[in-house]
């Protein structure tokens, strides 16, 4: 029997935590650091103010080194324990990259329920560009 993506998605659902846009939205002003995993297009379209764009598909190979920041380690980034907050459009891939996050060894990664259409549905700020 194969495994299919919601499979996956399931799977890592069992193992991170989520939060969802009425609580995120809560805590404005933390420190942690919002990472929209969705393509290059997608976040030029419109992301959570504040957040940085590492797609899913360079996510592992890029977390240490963001293009934001000269190719070098961002030290918001290096710091395994940082809070780190992942979405994408409805909360799959930012299911997928929390888990690999915390195989990586960051110890306090949360996904967004429901992911950018979720917050959008909820009236929260975005912005663009």
């Amino acid at each position: 029997m194969s495994t299919t993506v919601n499979d996956l998605v399931a799977a890592a659902r069992r193992v991170i935590h989520e939060v969802d846009a009425a609580g995120l939205a809560a805590r404005s002003g933390t420190a942690s650091v919002l990472i929209d995993v969705r393509e290059p297009h997608e976040y030029a379209a419109g992301h959570l103010p504040g957040a940085i764009n590492l797609p899913r598909g360079v996510l592992e190979f890029q977390i240490d080194a963001h293009p934001a920041m000269a190719c070098t380690t961002s030290p918001a980034l290096a710091e395994r324990s940082r809070p780190l907050l992942v979405y994408c459009l409805s909360g799959g891939r930012s299911a997928l990259a929390a888990e690999s996050l915390q195989r990586l060894g960051f110890t306090r990664v949360e996904s967004l329920a429901g992911g950018y259409r979720a917050w959008c549905e909820a009236g929260h700020p975005v912005t663009s560009g």
